[in-house]
């Protein structure tokens, strides 16, 4: 079975800063493994440690500072999987779901013989959840998301969805993609032997151009803030009282 897990490179949340206007600044913030990808890589080393296949592979697209920087390769690499394939060019920084579900389409494409692609739920950025099932329909393969659990069943898979009211218990045949939850794994911490091996793992990184085709996005984004930082009453009430208790019963029915 040969496995693929879609990765990206996320801004540090805690480098971010707002500015005066309420617009994110970004300049500062280093590059990490998005949380919700490490699920996807850890699911795709687990399916291939219990079937015997070969190491799953890693799939990026982004723009050359993150893919091309050898810490965060290290960082992608260092989790269980055999190489890496990105895509890098400065028309990816901003692209929707449906440019970067069809240039992974053309990479995972390019690369051959693909039987699973593992996504995570979303992005640690954008967070849109439509990257997945966008990359499943474009593929021609069956296409699940809510996956919180994997087992293989000879040539076929068994997945569990957890669902708002129900668990769903599906059997299904490859070729896939499956997006999975957080639910589904923790995702393992690398030691530095992993860390060191993965700096000698392959890499290859094309161009857009070498895909044949470009990122267009249909979707222009105005801007992006923060919510304004709420006033708190910073009222504190020490026991639990009677007339404590009556005190904030009267400071909320102020506020409601």
């Amino acid at each position: 079975m040969k496995i693929v897990a879609c990765v990206k490179a996320v801004p540090e949340e805690q480098d971010i800063s707002i500015k005066p206007d309420h617009t994110l600044d970004l300049s500062k913030a280093e590059l990490k493994v998005g949380q919700y990808d490490l699920n996807a890589v850890e699911a795709a080393v687990q399916l291939q440690e219990a079937t015997g296949s070969e190491e799953p592979l890693l799939v990026s697209i982004g723009t050359p500072k993150g893919l091309k920087n050898t810490k965060l390769q290290k960082a992608m690499l260092s989790r269980g999987a055999g190489a890496l394939f990105g895509v890098a060019d400065d028309s990816l920084d901003s692209i929707d779901a449906l440019a970067t579900a069809s240039i992974l389409a053309a990479a995972i494409t390019k690369i051959g013989g693909v039987d699973l692609v593992v996504c995570g739920e979303g992005s640690g950025d954008i967070y849109s959840q439509q990257v997945g099932p966008l990359l499943g329909q474009l593929l021609g393969f069956a296409n699940l998301n809510a996956v919180s659990r994997i087992t293989p069943r000879g040539e076929k898979l068994e997945v569990e969805r957890t669902l708002e009211n129900e668990v769903e218990v599906l059997e299904v045949t490859l070729p896939a993609v499956l997006s999975v939850t957080t639910d589904i794994n923790k995702a393992r911490i690398p030691g530095l032997k992993e860390i060191l091996a993965a700096g000698k793992k392959p890499i290859t990184v094309w161009g857009a151009g070498d895909l044949a085709m470009t990122a267009a996005s249909n979707i222009e984004v105005i801007s992006t803030l923060a919510p304004p930082k709420a006033e708190r009453k910073q009222i504190v009430l020490e026991g639990d009282s009677d007339e404590n208790i009556s005190q904030l019963a009267d400071n909320l029915r102020k506020v409601l």
